[in-house]
Protein backbone atom coordinates (compact mmCIF):
# COMPACT_ATOMS: atom_id res chain seq x y z
CA UNK A 1 0.00 0.00 0.00
CA UNK A 2 1.14 3.64 -1.00
CA UNK A 3 0.93 5.58 1.88
CA UNK A 4 0.10 9.35 0.94
CA UNK A 5 -0.71 12.21 3.33
CA UNK A 6 -4.68 12.21 4.02
CA UNK A 7 -4.91 8.81 3.64
CA UNK A 8 -7.25 6.94 6.68
CA UNK A 9 -5.48 3.52 7.89
CA UNK A 10 -5.30 1.51 10.91
CA UNK A 11 -2.39 -0.37 12.35
CA UNK A 12 -2.48 -4.42 12.26
CA UNK A 13 -0.37 -4.72 15.21
CA UNK A 14 -2.51 -2.04 17.35
CA UNK A 15 -6.62 -2.14 16.87
CA UNK A 16 -6.74 -0.14 19.72
CA UNK A 17 -5.33 3.01 18.62
CA UNK A 18 -8.18 2.90 16.09
CA UNK A 19 -8.12 4.49 12.48
CA UNK A 20 -5.83 7.43 11.94
CA UNK A 21 -5.04 10.00 9.65
CA UNK A 22 -1.54 10.15 7.40
CA UNK A 23 -1.09 13.89 8.22
CA UNK A 24 3.01 13.71 6.67
CA UNK A 25 4.94 11.53 4.67
CA UNK A 26 8.70 11.63 4.12
CA UNK A 27 11.24 8.69 2.74
CA UNK A 28 12.12 7.58 6.28
CA UNK A 29 8.49 7.62 8.26
CA UNK A 30 4.84 9.06 7.95
CA UNK A 31 3.16 10.73 10.89
CA UNK A 32 -0.33 9.47 11.47
CA UNK A 33 -2.86 11.09 14.43
CA UNK A 34 -4.90 8.46 15.56
CA UNK A 35 -8.55 8.09 16.57
CA UNK A 36 -7.19 7.45 20.23
CA UNK A 37 -6.28 11.24 20.27
CA UNK A 38 -2.17 10.61 20.13
CA UNK A 39 -0.47 11.41 16.97
CA UNK A 40 2.39 8.42 15.88
CA UNK A 41 5.54 8.02 13.80
CA UNK A 42 5.64 4.99 11.99
CA UNK A 43 8.53 4.41 10.37
CA UNK A 44 9.01 3.39 6.65
CA UNK A 45 10.57 -0.03 7.37
CA UNK A 46 6.74 -0.32 9.15
CA UNK A 47 4.66 0.27 6.87
CA UNK A 48 3.25 -2.64 6.16
CA UNK A 49 1.66 -3.12 8.96
CA UNK A 50 -0.77 -0.28 8.02
CA UNK A 51 -4.27 -1.13 6.43
CA UNK A 52 -6.46 1.09 4.18
CA UNK A 53 -9.43 2.05 6.43
CA UNK A 54 -12.92 3.37 5.87
CA UNK A 55 -13.14 6.84 5.74
CA UNK A 56 -15.91 6.36 7.90
CA UNK A 57 -14.07 4.78 10.92
CA UNK A 58 -11.90 7.83 11.32
CA UNK A 59 -12.99 10.01 14.50
CA UNK A 60 -10.62 12.92 14.60
CA UNK A 61 -9.88 13.76 18.60
CA UNK A 62 -12.43 15.97 20.21
CA UNK A 63 -10.74 19.62 20.27
CA UNK A 64 -9.95 20.43 23.80
CA UNK A 65 -11.05 23.53 25.32
CA UNK A 66 -9.14 26.41 26.16
CA UNK A 67 -8.29 26.59 29.94
CA UNK A 68 -8.58 29.75 31.52
CA UNK A 69 -5.86 30.70 33.63
CA UNK A 70 -5.68 33.45 36.05
CA UNK A 71 -3.33 35.46 36.62
CA UNK A 72 -1.58 36.63 40.53
CA UNK A 73 -2.87 40.50 41.43
CA UNK A 74 -0.24 42.44 40.85
CA UNK A 75 1.95 43.81 43.86
CA UNK A 76 2.32 47.48 44.98
CA UNK A 77 5.15 48.73 46.23
CA UNK A 78 4.59 49.61 50.09
CA UNK A 79 5.32 53.27 50.92
CA UNK A 80 8.20 53.95 53.00
CA UNK A 81 8.08 55.83 56.16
Amino acid sequence: MAIKTGNIVSHSGAQEWGSGKVLEVTAAMATIQFSDGKSRKIASSHFATLQPAEAASYLPPPVAAPVATTRPATRTAKKKK
